[in-house]
């Protein structure tokens, strides 16, 4: 397993650890509940040092990025981020990313999931016909998410950025803890505010940006919160995960992305995702909310009151904020409309769930 900066960090907190994406990683600290609740109520430092991040750069790297991804990455001025996702040939999902413009039209920063690094690595490369420089920089790039209402109040005081005022999908680089061409960005995956901190793996840094940040957010009860924590926060968003949610079988269009989906340029299966709009899916990735008893989890199977199997649970939990059992599924078109009562099967028994409309919280 691959070690973050951070890794011995939480081992010394005492972290329940396990393997994440080839990672060694923090699962829990205090317990999933408690955990979600500091970040929905407070502040809570996310690592996410695994996720990888590619740099694209030249005259044509704009060019490539719009070939490779779903979104339109001409409308990124300086500072501003897009959340896309990289189809396949089948009009399936590589991966979901973000897309950072570091200098419109030259320079260009992709964050992707820690599980495909190789994978869209290989990928975008292949289809790198025009020479675009390209540096994968996961190894030597740290990455922790402080998320929640109260973040951005305790980070300010460490840099001369302005992040108080950092719109969502926006960022600002500069000095912070000391530590320079530091990246802070409003990208979060928790739906409960503050920023993500990008910063190169050298020296000291790593060691000096966590002290700090706990130094300056530990009195007003801020944590460290592990990725299970993190899982029932995005799934109370309606915030899809790659692997569970979607994935290489699964289009865009299918999962509700359509909105990443822009049809005013050229990109991979294009004209399979545009039929799809066209003549609509046959499955829709929806929320579930649970009447009966009993938790949804990824891959349980899903029927009509006939019996009838109509789909499947992608993610589900019991959401700490809500008091309730939710899920995320696709359904048969049919049944994706909001207040359709569908079944879910737990351990042989159908437990009644309706069709809710996402964000759950």
């Amino acid at each position: 397993m691959k070690n973050t900066p951070f890794t011995q960090k939480h081992i010394a907190l005492g972290a329940k650890m396990a393997e994440f994406a080839g990672y060694n990683m923090p699962i829990s600290y205090s317990g999933i509940n408690e955990e979600h609740h500091t970040v929905r109520s407070n502040a809570g430092v996310f690592d996410v040092s695994h996720m990888g991040e590619f740099i694209l750069k030249g005259p044509k790297a704009l060019d490539l990025i719009q070939r490779v991804t779903s979104n339109d990455a001409s409308k990124l001025t300086d500072g501003k981020a897009q959340y896309s996702c990289l189809p396949n040939e089948n009009g399936g999902i590589v991966d979901d990313l973000l897309v950072y413009c570091l200098k419109q039209n030259e320079s260009y920063m992709l964050v992707v999931n820690a599980s495909n690094i190789e994978k869209d690595w290989n990928w975008i490369s292949k289809h790198n016909t025009d020479g675009v420089e390209m540096h994968n920089i996961s190894d030597k790039t740290g990455l922790l998410a402080v998320q929640g209402p109260k973040a951005v109040q305790y980070l300010q005081p460490l840099t001369d950025m302005d992040i108080t005022n950092l719109k969502y999908y926006t960022f600002t680089k500069g000095t912070f803890a000391g530590i320079e061409n530091v990246i802070v960005s409003a990208t979060g995956y928790t739906g409960a505010g503050g920023v993500e901190i990008y910063f190169e793996d050298k020296d000291n840094n790593a060691e000096t940006i966590w002290n700090k940040i706990f130094e300056a957010g530990a009195a007003g009860g801020m944590k460290p919160i592990g990725l299970a924590a993190r899982d029932t926060l995005r799934l109370e968003m309606g915030f899809a995960l790659y692997g569970n949610d979607i994935d290489d079988t699964t289009s865009p269009l299918e999962a509700g992305l359509g909105w990443i989906t822009k049809f005013t340029k050229d990109f991979t299966a294009r004209e399979i995702l545009e039929k799809q709009k066209t003549e609509g899916v046959t499955r829709k990735l929806v929320g579930l909310e649970m009447i009966d008893k009993g938790i949804p989890r990824h891959g349980y199977k899903i029927q009509n009151a006939e019996g009838e199997e109509i789909g499947y649970i992608t993610s589900g939990t019991q959401a700490p904020s809500l008091g309730k059992a939710i899920g995320m599924a696709y359904v048969r078109k049919d049944f994706a409309a909001e207040g359709s009562d569908v079944f879910v099967i737990v351990r042989d028994k159908a437990l009644k769930a309706q069709v809710v409309k996402m964000p759950f919280a």
